[in-house]
């Protein structure tokens, strides 16, 4: 298989067939759940971080905050929590919150470098369904565990995001446990890689589309077994190991490196493809906070028209929930609630036949 050669730098958007899956519509029930969460923390005045060792990044909302609170970003959160409105607000917060007292607006390109000198995370290429490659190269392994490496996983996955298709709000993690001639691949503990798995699960909710697994080594099998109590059940169904990614990531947009099937011959060159990176992440952080500011700095603005698609802003949408001609009563929540439960046990009841079925006719 002939490779493709590409500069040392990112790959800029998802190659022209590539079709990002429409968003489901809300239901009604899930609508009113929306509206009320959308009302609520539109009243957020502070954000107040509850640590004691830094309870001085307590303080006013901020306009960075504001544009975080997206329309799909309430849902995501909604979704993690199966519809609970509140307990969606009490994550939204904690969040926020976490990103204050984490730092995770604070790192820059300068302080994680040293972490990424090798190549062993890397944004590179699009997946069939639009979604960002990001690449973890453990084989590449250029540090020791600390602290940092925490941060280095935060950076990356915000950048992740800055680099999404309009339509499209999760990533396919590409995860490669080839080791290096130079070094032998050293598992992180297992405290590191709890922290990491509930940042991810708290505060990157419904993030994860597909998790792309090959070359796993006996030792490393053993790690996911000790991990795996760790991981929602929804999120180990998205894991693939050791098939042919070309199904899932076009072949022209697949390092060769990661597997024989990818025809994209990419060596990483830190000194081009990191400031690279850096330049196209902020520019497009700047164009979709000029949206947002374009739109009215609105909470619970459109992803799709922030990230530069073809919805437009949400306009006349932007009013607050308590100008609007409808209340939503105490009622309503708990008949939504209940619709939703119910949808909930139709799913679980459909899916759990089917995997019956599924293995009767195995």
């Amino acid at each position: 298989m002939k490779a493709v050669s590409h500069s040392k730098t990112p790959i800029a958007s998802p190659i022209a067939s590539t079709k990002v899956p429409a968003r489901p519509e809300l239901t009604p029930a899930e609508q009113v759940k929306y509206d009320e969460l959308l009302k609520q923390v539109r009243t957020w005045t502070e954000i107040k971080v509850e640590s004691a060792k830094a309870s001085e990044k307590s303080g006013p909302i901020t306009d960075d905050e504001r544009l975080w609170l997206t329309r799909e970003c309430l849902i995501r959160y909604l979704r993690a929590t199966k519809w609970h409105e509140k307990e969606s607000e009490k994550r939204l917060h904690d969040t926020l919150a976490w990103r204050r007292e984490f730092g995770a607006d604070e790192l820059t390109a300068e302080y994680i470098s040293p972490e990424n000198e090798t190549g062993k995370q890397m944004l590179l290429g699009y997946d069939t369904e639009g979604r960002p490659c990001h690449y973890l190269s453990p084989g590449r392994q250029n540090t020791e565990p600390s602290h940092r490496q925490v941060e280095h996983l935060v950076y990356m996955v915000d950048r992740v995001i800055d680099i999404m298709p309009p339509g499209q709000e999760t990533l396919s993690l590409m995860i490669n446990f080839k080791q290096s001639k130079s070094r032998k691949y050293t598992a992180p503990g297992l405290g590191l890689a709890r922290e990491c798995l509930n940042i991810l699960q708290m505060h990157y909710p419904e993030r994860l589309g597909r998790a792309l697994i090959v070359n796993v080594p006996f030792m490393v099998w053993g790690f996911f077994k000790l991990i795996t109590p760790f991981i929602d059940p929804r999120t180990r169904e998205k894991l693939k190991f050791n098939e042919d990614m070309t199904q899932y990531v076009p072949s022209e947009q697949l390092w060769s490196e990661y597997q024989d099937q990818g025809k994209l011959d990419f060596d990483y060159d830190h000194a081009e493809y990191w400031p690279a990176l850096s330049k196209m992440c902020e520019e497009k952080r700047k164009e979709r906070k000029e949206r947002w500011v374009a739109g009215g700095k609105q909470i619970g603005e459109s992803e799709d028209y922030l990230w530069g698609g073809a919805e437009p802003s949400i306009g006349a949408d932007a009013l607050a929930p308590e100008d609007k001609k409808t209340e939503t009563t105490p009622e309503d929540l708990k008949v939504a609630e209940l619709k939703i439960e119910e949808a909930e046990v139709v799913k679980e009841n459909t899916e759990a036949t089917a995997s019956t079925e599924a293995k009767t006719s195995a």
